[in-house]
């Protein structure tokens, strides 16, 4: 796929209520050492969007989600939430603001059980909400039923419900997903982007990066492609899952 290749969404976030989206990444240059991860990538997400990130591996996805986060700093550009920055300020206190980050690969406490696990993802609040639980339960009830077992002896699928509702706990308006699909059989996979779908039709906005492009683009409103660290193409969700050189990048057609 050329990186010749730019388009404007046809949709933006600019266009949801308000005018402000609730994140905007600006020109962002990220680096690890002397290599630049991230070569000037700017997006939005606006409230109550599902916006998929796609691209190959180490083409910066997940550098994104941790700049976004405060996990990484940029060297360049700014991260703003509701139109106020907040680059430079550590991903820990960023929670305060109202963003969760479901990080690739789960990294669930595995020596505490399900219930601990969850109650940590409240730390930010005095007490964790009953409500909050409720919810979590409710969405997977399979964590309901293991809420004493030791998370290191969940299945892998059960370890990815777990890691989402511990982001949950901490009442984010904006959720970060780093493939949550990674690794999971299918029918697990399909229930996890059901229930993914049942969360932002509550009210939690959705950046999501996924190597399931068709499972990601069903799922959102809007998409990125990046290639070694910068956007070559961003639209419509509908409209990307139809582009040849989508299918054929991350679907295995072949262009015709």
């Amino acid at each position: 796929m050329s990186t010749e290749v730019e388009q404007e969404p046809r949709r933006s976030a600019e266009d949801t209520e308000g005018g402000t989206p609730l994140l905007e990444l600006r020109d962002l240059h990220v680096y690890y050492g002397a290599i630049e991860a991230l070569k000037g990538v700017s997006l939005t997400v606006g409230e109550g969007e599902v916006v998929a990130l796609l691209g190959a591996n180490g083409a910066g996805k997940s550098t994104t989600l941790k700049t976004a986060s405060g996990m990484i700093q940029p060297r360049q550009g700014q991260v703003l939430l509701r139109g106020e920055r907040v680059d430079g300020i550590k991903s820990h206190e960023l929670v305060q603001f109202g963003i969760g980050h479901v990080p690739e690969g789960r990294r669930v406490f595995a020596r505490m059980t399900v219930l601990e696990n969850l109650r940590m993802g409240a730390y930010r609040l005095k007490r964790p909400d009953p409500a909050d639980l409720d919810r979590v339960f409710t969405l997977f009830p399979r964590l309901a039923d293991r809420r004493k077992q030791v998370s290191g002896t969940l299945s892998g699928g059960e370890q990815q419900m777990l890691a989402i509702g511990r982001a949950l706990m901490g009442k984010p308006e904006l959720l970060l997903l780093d493939e949550p699909s990674m690794g999971l059989a299918p029918l697990i996979v399909q229930q996890i982007f059901d229930i993914l779908r049942e969360i932002n039709a509550q009210g939690t906005t959705l950046l999501l990066v996924e190597q399931n492009a068709s499972q990601a683009l069903q799922l959102a409103d809007r998409g990125y492609v990046l290639e070694t660290g910068a956007v070559v193409m961003s639209d419509e969700a509908g409209a990307l899952l139809s582009d040849a050189r989508v299918r054929a990048a991350y679907l295995g057609e072949a262009i015709e």
